[in-house]
């Protein structure tokens, strides 16, 4: 497994995706994604909720091509069928997901199993003991994605590094002007949408997140 740090670029939703006849290589969303791995993304996550279920399959196929040319992770939100159809690198639980047992009973030892966490540290504990690979915790800014989300705060990303020993990955509405305050705190990625697809200039924007994580490593 790839070491899991730095940005975590998640697609933006795209509600009507593409008619049945249309090229999958041509969707602006592939660019979209090709762009933020030139930037500086390290993993990938397609977050599709409904539409067209073979659009999704060849978008999410698309993607998957996409990312292993690059050798970068492409996690499925949400979706374990999706996932293990396509052979994804992993995929990301909610709550209301399937057990990480299962996912790694379908998916294999090598996948990446993610969980979110919300504002909960003991979820995040119970993850780790039945074999998540990272866990994502947040919001931690108000977030034009997940409006009503729970509230994180830099405290908890604290209280996690002291008892995980997984990566960790905050979320919600973080963008490179705020993103240091949870990697100060322990955050080893920071997920994104709209700080990095919603921008007009998509590798610059994921670039400015990669920026943060180099000052980082430099840091005495």
């Amino acid at each position: 497994m790839s070491r899991l740090y730095g940005l975590y670029a998640i697609t933006p939703q795209v509600p009507s995706q593409l008619p049945r006849t249309a090229p999958p290589l041509i969707e602006p969303l592939i660019e979209q994604v090709e762009q933020a791995i030139a930037g500086g993304a390290r993993l990938i996550q397609y977050r599709s909720k409904g539409g067209d279920p073979a659009a999704r399959l060849r978008t999410a196929r698309s993607l998957l091509a996409v990312c292993r040319a690059a050798a970068v992770p492409l996690i499925v939100n949400d979706d374990l069928d999706l996932a293990a159809r396509i052979g994804a690198d992993g995929v990301h639980l909610g709550q209301d997901d399937p057990d990480p047992r299962e996912a790694r009973s379908r998916l294999g030892p090598g996948a990446i199993i993610g969980v979110s966490c919300y504002d909960r540290l003991q979820r995040a504990l119970q993850a780790q003991a039945i074999g998540a690979d990272y866990v994502a915790f947040g919001r931690f800014f108000p977030s034009t994605t997940k409006p009503l989300a729970v509230q994180a705060t830099p405290e908890l990303l604290r209280q996690a590094r002291r008892h995980l020993t997984m990566p960790l990955v905050a979320i919600g509405g973080i963008t490179p002007e705020n993103g240091a305050l949870p990697i100060a705190a322990g955050a080893d990625m920071l997920a994104a949408v709209d700080a990095v697809f919603g921008q007009p200039d998509i590798r610059a924007a994921a670039a400015a997140f990669d920026a943060l994580f180099h000052a980082r490593d430099c840091d005495p």
